[in-house]
C-alpha cells in the first residue's frame, strides 16, 4: 500500500517506513504530523477524489534539515548593477508510520 501526499507546492509518494522532506512545519522532534493525501493505491484498489477524505497518512517527526545552497545572480547591461543572493530551503524529516484507508 503507498499514498501519494500533499506538503506545501509539492506531491510525493510515500509508504510505510518512507523518510522524506516537506516543507517546514513548528512540530518538535517526536511529534506525529497528518498529511492530506491525494490519491490511495492498495494492491489493485487505486482511490481518489472524494474518497481520500477518510484517508489519513501519519508521520513522526525526526528532525530540520536544509536543501541545498541556490544562488541567484542578476545583472543589468551598461549600468554597473550587479546583484548575488544565496538561499537554502528549510525542511522537515519525517518518518511515515501509517497509512489507512478507513
Amino acid at each position: 500500500m503507498y499514498a501519494i501526499v500533499r506538503s506545501g507546492g509539492t506531491q510525493q509518494k510515500v509508504a510505510v517506513g518512507d523518510v522524506i522532506e516537506i516543507d517546514k512545519v513548528a512540530n518538535e522532534v517526536g511529534d506525529s504530523v497528518t498529511l492530506p493525501v491525494v490519491l490511495l493505491v492498495d494492491g489493485e484498489k487505486v482511490t481518489s477524489g472524494d474518497g481520500v477524505a477518510k484517508a489519513s497518512v501519519k508521520a513522526e517527526v525526526l528532525g530540520a534539515t536544509k536543501g541545498p545552497k541556490i544562488i541567484i545572480q542578476k545583472y543589468k547591461n551598461k549600468t554597473g548593477y550587479r546583484k548575488r543572493q544565496g538561499h537554502r530551503q528549510k525542511y522537515t524529516q519525517v518518518k511515515v508510520t501509517d497509512i489507512s484507508a478507513k
